[in-house]
């Protein structure tokens, strides 16, 4: 899998990226150029109006009349007033483009992170992962919009300039032109630099902002251990690391302007001494070199505007950079081709001669494993931590794909399904019960979006929640909290059976979905379980034992497999691995010394 591209793209490659992008706001974007133009041509057209005026002025002062200066006056107040009118639409309209293609692309990342498997998660960093999602992509923004302009305007300047200059003097013209690649070359080893630079920063804001998320996140856990100071000190070296980074860019950037400013002056130095020699010579006229002056002026203007675009230019292709690297991280679980859409569902599942690695691991967690769960039965895992029950709950909605063998669902493999229909006919109750931020009434309702507010209440009776929810300030319209922090773990979980009571799926997955409750809230839950269990095929994966006795089937599972199987009374006359689980364990896995029976 790639979880990330380190390989250091060429602007080319970046741009062909960025592209498309541009594809659904082509017209806006070629008006937006055209007004660029527009634009252009008031900074063209008044140095060749002072240059007529000057050469007029020293020739024949008789011919400037009040009639002249009146109509060049008028022709650059009309040029003037187009001017004004194309640079409040690129302003506008050109921003508002940018701001869609940002928005554009947000939602192209968005929905890529949503497709991508649980194992790339396992190793990302949230923080890093919100900082392109939200920093980069407005740089991207100002990207986006100044770029064709500014390189558009440069190049009708540069070539006009030079078609201009030419005509006035052509040896000039080709000195100060031979200097602006040599400015280039001069500056590229810098905008190199500033390029790195800039990924450096926007990698490790992303990890600040990991660090952050992580303190605050935990910060109950930070107070009871008293590490404030220690959170800091983390805190502090990562910000001072930050800060060094940060030096190092505007060293370079510096480096760079210092550069371009020494070409700046060796070209008014240029036109001062050669183009001063040539007027000393009768080779230039007084009005061609005060046109001249300002047309360099104009150059250096725009070569300058150039080179303040670059640090913005550098940030917009770090910000494509780190989001090419992001959609560009495989898609490990997805649609196979021929996917049909599963719909009528009557749960048969069988695990045939699975086995499970993770990617960055040689270790199977699951080898050769057969296991069978009959339609609307309950099947129990239990066992001791680390033989593969979670890992098998993963399996069956696919969060991942097995190594070697196949799962199959009512006789056809789950491959043979789309990743969206055959999720739609799990539900999922699980120890970690997460909560977004909202309502009550929001979290519930995840469960079938749309559903109505009748429909929602009857799925919280179902699950035991209505009563407390009623009690709460807001009753359904309560705010959770983040992660649903206002509520206790007892209340989150019954929040989350009901969600599922909405979806009202025809398999069920009970992840430990009561261990971490006191006995009074596991048995309100466990009861709420039970009800939800009728009627669908159910997998529970059981902490306690006492919870498992009335399971149709009871599988004991290990690090060698299978080593049990069978109701609770069958495997209590056996006198097994699970006897001696059940009596000897307190009837808790969490009580036991579970490498005794081995």
């Amino acid at each position: 899998m790639k979880k990330k591209n380190n390989k250091f793209h060429s602007n080319r490659e970046l741009i062909n990226i960025f592209a498309p992008y541009f594809k659904p706001y082509k017209s806006v974007l070629f008006f937006d150029l055209f007004c660029a133009s527009m634009t252009t041509v008031s900074e063209i057209v008044l140095p060749l109006i002072l240059r007529n005026m000057t050469n007029m002025g020293l020739e024949d002062r008789a011919s400037l009349t009040m009639g002249m200066l009146l109509k060049l006056g008028f022709l650059f107040l009309v040029i003037k007033t187009i001017e004004v009118f194309a640079g409040y639409y690129m302003q506008r309209t050109g921003h508002i483009m940018g701001a869609r293609i940002e928005t554009d692309m947000r939602k192209d990342l968005f929905d890529h992170l949503h497709k991508l498997s649980d194992s790339y998660f396992n190793d990302a960093k949230i923080g890093q992962i919100m900082a392109r999602i939200t920093n980069d992509l407005f740089d991207v923004t100002e990207f986006a919009h100044h770029c064709p302009e500014e390189y558009f305007i440069a190049t009708i300047k540069i070539i006009i300039s030079f078609i201009i200059l030419v005509r006035i003097n052509i040896p000039l013209t080709i000195v100060i032109f031979m200097m602006i690649p040599i400015m280039i070359f001069a500056t590229t080893t810098f905008r190199k630099r500033m390029r790195r630079a800039f990924k450096a920063q926007r990698n490790h804001i992303g990890e600040i902002n990991s660090q952050v998320e992580d303190s605050l996140l935990g910060v109950k856990v930070v107070k009871s251990f008293t590490n404030e100071e220690e959170e800091t000190r983390k805190f502090d070296k990562g910000n001072r690391e930050f800060l060094q980074i940060k030096k190092e860019s505007y060293k370079q950037m510096a480096g760079f302007n210092a550069v371009t400013r020494v070409f700046e002056g060796l070209m008014y130095l240029t036109v001062l001494i050669l183009g001063g020699y040539l007027m000393m010579k009768g080779s230039i006229d007084p009005g061609d070199l005060v046109a001249y002056v300002l047309f360099v002026t104009t150059l250096l203007t725009t070569v300058r505007r150039i080179i303040e675009f670059t640090e913005q230019f550098q940030r917009g292709m770090t910000g494509i950079e780190r989001f090419s690297e992001l959609m560009q991280t495989d898609i490990e679980i997805f649609d196979e081709e021929g996917a049909v859409e599963l719909t009528e569902v009557k749960g048969d599942i069988v695990l045939d001669d699975v086995s499970f690695k993770y990617h960055d691991n040689d270790e199977y967690i699951l080898k050769d494993l057969n296991m069978t769960v009959e339609h609307h039965s309950n099947v129990a895992l239990v066992g001791p931590s680390g033989g593969g029950k979670t890992t098998i709950c993963n399996l069956i909605p696919r969060f991942y794909d097995v190594t070697d063998g196949k799962i199959t669902l009512d006789g056809q493999n789950i491959k043979d399904f789309t990743l969206k229909s055959l999720r739609q006919h799990i539900g999922m109750v699980q120890q970690d019960v997460y909560l977004f931020s909202g309502t009550v009434f929001d979290n519930i309702e995840y469960g079938s979006p749309g559903s109505s507010r009748e429909s929602v209440m009857e799925a919280a009776k179902l699950a035991g929640a209505y009563d407390f929810i009623m009690e709460l300030p807001e009753g359904f319209d309560t705010y959770v909290g983040e992660r649903g922090v206002k509520l206790s773990g007892g209340q989150k979980q019954r929040i989350s059976i009901a969600r599922v009571f909405l979806k009202n799926p025809p398999i069920l997955i009970l992840d430990e979905a009561t261990s971490a409750l006191d006995n009074k809230s596991e048995k309100i839950i466990q009861d709420s379980l039970e009800k939800l269990s009728k009627g669908r095929t159910t997998l529970t994966i059981a902490h306690r034992l006492t919870t498992v006795q009335n399971a149709d089937k009871i599988i004991v599972l290990t690090e060698e497999g299978i080593v049990e199987q069978g109701s609770h009374k069958e495997l209590m006359e056996k006198r097994g691995y699970y006897y001696n689980l059940y009596t000897q364990g307190g009837k808790s896995l969490d009580t036991m010394d579970l490498d005794n029976f081995k």
